[in-house]
């Protein structure tokens, strides 16, 4: 299992335009670059490649990285820095089944599939495939399966990505604060590297609206406002989960440019073998 991390950012991705914060300078200066939100997992068994989630930066990210094209695609949600580069199969796809939740949203009276398919029904090359949470299917030779995380108000899904042959195991957190159900927990457990949504610092949530939640023993803040988790949340969540190895990705250019690039802390381009 060859894993790319596309893209690496929130929703501005990091440099954010027109932004010269120290993080967004320090960026620049590392020549490093967050942008929006993708994974391209390569099965090397079977030469198929499996896009998880299609960026809006979908375009650039495949001129910055030897990786092939995908063969099929995962969507998590419905937000646009994880869907609207679902365009770019036009032209550029030959045929991609594109994987997604089939429960139905009450906030849209959609299920995550149901809103691809009324979205991109004009792209003749891609074929949406309903799937239900904690069934596993076939994608690219692997394994996966969808796992519900909590990111209000819309449903959101993590996701697992098995070998069945190696046993390698890949598991993101997707979108979500730090209140992943028990069950959703079990299924992402013991992965050899997971990808964890931290956005800020917990020191932060006096600056959202919605403050922090999920507090530890120290009071420190696991989730910052009510989507997402702190960094600190997404570090407890690897720990919970006894990753192997983990990164924090869906990083903001809020976080201090001091620590804003370290070791855990993901930047676009990083390749890992699992």
């Amino acid at each position: 299992m060859e894993v790319t991390l596309l893209g690496t950012g929130d929703t501005t991705g990091t440099p954010t335009p027109n932004c010269d914060c120290d993080t967004c300078t320090a960026a620049r200066e590392r020549g490093v670059e967050r942008s929006r939100f993708s994974v391209h997992v390569r099965n090397e068994r079977t030469d198929e490649c499996l896009l998880v989630d299609a960026s809006p930066d979908f375009r650039q990210q495949f001129l910055d990285n030897d990786v092939a094209l995908p063969d099929a695609i995962i969507i998590s949600h419905i937000h646009f820095d994880h869907l609207d580069g679902l365009g770019n199969a036009y032209r550029l796809l030959d045929d991609a089944p594109v994987y997604a939740a089939d429960e139905t949203d009450p906030m849209t009276d959609e299920s995550v599939a149901e809103t691809v398919d009324r979205k991109y029904d004009y792209l003749d090359t891609i074929e949406v495939q309903p799937r239900s949470p904690y069934e596993p299917f076939e994608a690219c030779g692997f394994e996966v399966t969808l796992v519900p995380v909590e990111h209000p108000p819309l449903v959101c899904y993590g996701l697992v990505i098995e070998d069945p042959e190696t046993g390698a195991k890949l598991s993101l957190s997707g979108d979500t604060n730090y209140s992943i159900a028990e069950r959703a927990r079990d299924v992402l457990r013991n992965p050899d590297l997971l990808f964890a949504d931290g956005i800020v610092p917990a020191k932060y949530c006096e600056y959202h609206p919605a403050g922090g939640d999920h507090a530890d023993e120290e009071g420190v803040y696991r989730t910052f406002g009510t989507k997402h988790m702190t960094i600190e949340g997404a570090r407890a969540l690897a720990e919970d989960l006894d990753a192997d190895d983990y990164l924090l990705v869906h990083l903001s250019h809020y976080i201090p440019a001091e620590d804003a690039f370290d070791d855990d802390m993901a930047v676009d381009g990083e390749t890992f073998t699992l």
